[in-house]
């Protein structure tokens, strides 16, 4: 339980820090992109700020044996670039310039109740979903061959 309420905590301050800075307001996203027009650089400030105080954080955090309320840490395995990489975040930078969230920003935006939000997150969802099947579709194929990953 108290991993639960760290939890919300957690998200609740992120999704403060999110609508605080404006990034839920997808004009402000896509007026960073646009460097002819009415470019607003305060998206750097605000991923800078979020950079600095990563950085910091994980040198202290890491430096323990396991998290608070878990057994391990739970990091990436390798630091391979390929191919699902590449896609995800293509994928992820075209949905963002296109339509202006990150799912970082969409979620806490929610609370807007506008249309567009809603429908963004249920594409959002939808997309993640229909990444799990097609990679549990191409792990079963490799297994079926004989091969992993």
């Amino acid at each position: 339980m108290p991993a639960l309420v760290l939890v919300f905590l957690s998200g609740l301050l992120f999704g403060t820090g999110i609508a605080v800075s404006g990034m839920i307001n997808p004009a402000k996203v896509l007026n960073f992109f646009d460097l002819a027009g009415s470019f607003d650089p305060s998206l750097a400030f605000v991923m800078g700020g979020a950079l600095i105080v990563t950085a910091i954080g994980y040198r202290f955090v890491l430096k323990r044996k396991a998290p608070l309320f878990d057994r391990a840490f739970h990091l990436p395995g390798t630091r391979k670039i390929d191919v699902a990489l590449v896609a995800g975040a293509a994928t992820f930078g075209l949905g963002w310039g296109i339509a202006g969230f990150c799912p970082g920003g969409a979620i806490p935006a929610l609370g807007l109740m506008d249309v567009d939000v809603v429908a963004f997150v249920l594409s959002m969802v939808a997309g993640m979903a229909l990444a799990r099947t097609l990679r549990q579709g191409v792990l079963r194929r490799r297994l079926a061959e004989g091969g992993a990953q």
